[in-house]
């Protein structure tokens, strides 16, 4: 199989604008997914520099902060410019330690990435920073230093609407990306250096969650914390902010509904929603995992389900043909085949897929494509976030209950409905407690809010919403 060129050992982290040697990290290793092969380590950093990044970061907020919203718009517009420049790289480097299909990676794992960076100018014209309410002027200033934790599945985009909207608003940065996916964040950082931001602005340090993602939730030079991962570790992340009564905005997991209606498109509407849930191996918070249709339609909408995931093959990321790369790493993978057999355990109708590894890739983290129907709402699968290339569909009578099962989920990040007619869509969607929907397969705006209801997490990200996510408000009574 084909891999990035000139990925290797990384031996240093960035603090207080200097590349520095950790004192006692021990190195951790990045795999390639697609060949289970050692391409890289990084230093796992210990609290030692957590407190350096964050001094760092103290110590340079106050002129960050003053510094005149058109220099920082400048300053984005130019880290957005320089990752342009490495795009090659950064696709390469991020399909060789995640597994996402190249063209994939590259429109969507970078394109989006560098995208936060380069739509925070106009971002920041599009903040009211200060207003007039009766003999009050209101004022909007930047939170103070920022803790950004970041996670494996889409590294580059969720460090963009982290770090991005951060810089924008005045606020400096630790920031701590996935051990799993970390390389792309390194040339961030030299592009960051590059650009000549003022030291420690922006500060990179690397290490496991129970460390170094823990030092910065409950650090109380820390004023803010923004994380993105599983539930679990965003109850966490909650429990050690609270200690010093910081907020946090949190984006989690997700086991989001795409509703069919009865006028649907179904020709469609069901490829799409198949490509929906499979994107990134179906390693999406947002995916659309759940495809609720109507009871009568179920044989139809399997058949199209079964053709639409049997062209999803999958294989070498790097090869030209290959729609489904491997999951991230061996625990992820026998976790999906742990819910793939829970499905058939517990009753569910398996239409293709399985746990086997998919023919003539026995190395490397492969699933099958997967589909099941008849799933129940009481179902493990119908339930829980999987986190892989498996749709569950669920059969429905009527609207009322579709409405129903769309919201029977603790979950609340994402959603779909199709319907013959717009307006019914929208009714419909109205009714979902989630956070964004696409109406008849609308397509995905990074200038929208995204962010979740329930145990998907609180605060949003994207566009000036981002920005505001990172600001104080104060009152200034005339």
């Amino acid at each position: 199989m084909a891999t990035a060129a000139g990925i290797g050992a990384r031996d240093k982290v960035f603090i207080g604008g200097k590349w520095v040697v950790p004192a006692g990290a021990d190195p951790l290793p990045v795999v390639n997914s697609a060949t289970e092969e050692t391409i890289a380590t990084i230093p796992g950093c210990t609290p030692v520099e957590v407190d350096q990044a964050v001094e760092a970061a103290r110590g340079a907020f106050e002129g960050w902060a003053a510094t005149p919203r058109a220099e920082r718009a400048e300053a984005l517009a130019a880290i957005a410019a320089g990752l342009g420049e490495r795009s090659e790289e950064l696709t390469a480097t991020i399909t060789a330690e995640l597994g996402m299909p190249l063209k994939l990676t590259q429109m969507v794992q970078v394109g989006l990435g560098i995208n936060h960076f380069a739509a925070m100018p106009k971002a920041l014209e599009e903040v009211r920073w200060e207003e007039e309410v009766g003999n009050s002027r209101v004022l909007r200033e930047p939170v103070g230093v920022v803790g950004a934790i970041t996670p494996w599945n889409y590294p580059l985009n969720q460090i963009g609407a982290k770090v991005a909207p951060a810089l924008a608003a005045g606020c400096t940065v630790v920031m701590k990306p996935s051990e799993i996916v970390p390389l792309n964040a390194f040339i961030l950082a030299e592009v960051i250096e590059s650009v000549g931001l003022p030291p420690g602005v922006f500060n990179l340090v690397t290490g496991i969650g129970p460390v170094v993602g823990e030092a910065i939730a409950g650090h109380p030079g820390v004023d803010f914390v923004s994380f993105t991962g599983s539930t679990r570790a965003g109850r966490r992340v909650s429990e050690l902010a609270a200690a010093t009564v910081k907020p946090v905005a949190m984006e989690l997991g997700g086991k989001s509904p795409n509703v069919l209606l009865e006028d649907a498109d179904f020709a469609r509407a069901v490829p799409d929603g198949v490509a929906k849930c499979f994107l990134n191996s179906g390693q999406t918070c947002s995916a659309l995992t759940r495809m609720l249709v109507p009871r009568e339609r179920l044989a139809e909408v399997e058949e199209l389900a079964k053709v639409a995931a049997e062209a999803f093959t999958p294989g070498d990321p790097f090869a030209p043909g290959t729609r489904l790369g491997p999951l991230v790493s061996e625990t992820q993978r026998e976790r999906v085949r742990d819910y793939i057999a829970k499905g058939e355990a517990e009753g569910a109708k398996l239409v293709t897929g399985g746990t086997d590894a998919p023919e003539g890739l026995d190395r490397g983290y492969f699933v099958r494509p997967t589909v099941f129907s008849e799933v129940t709402p009481e179902m493990t699968i119908g339930r829980e976030e999987i986190f892989g290339p498996v749709l569950v569909i669920q059969p429905y009578d009527g609207e009322e209950d579709a409405v129903r099962i769309a919201n029977a989920t603790d979950y609340g990040l994402a959603g779909g409905v199709w319907a013959g007619d717009q307006e019914r869509a929208i009714a419909v969607a109205r009714r979902l407690r989630t956070g964004q929907i696409e109406i008849n397969g609308g397509a995905f705006n990074p200038a929208a809010p995204f962010g979740g209801y329930g145990q998907s997490g609180h605060g949003r990200e994207n566009g000036r919403f981002g920005i505001e996510e990172l600001l104080q408000t104060k009152s200034l009574q005339l």
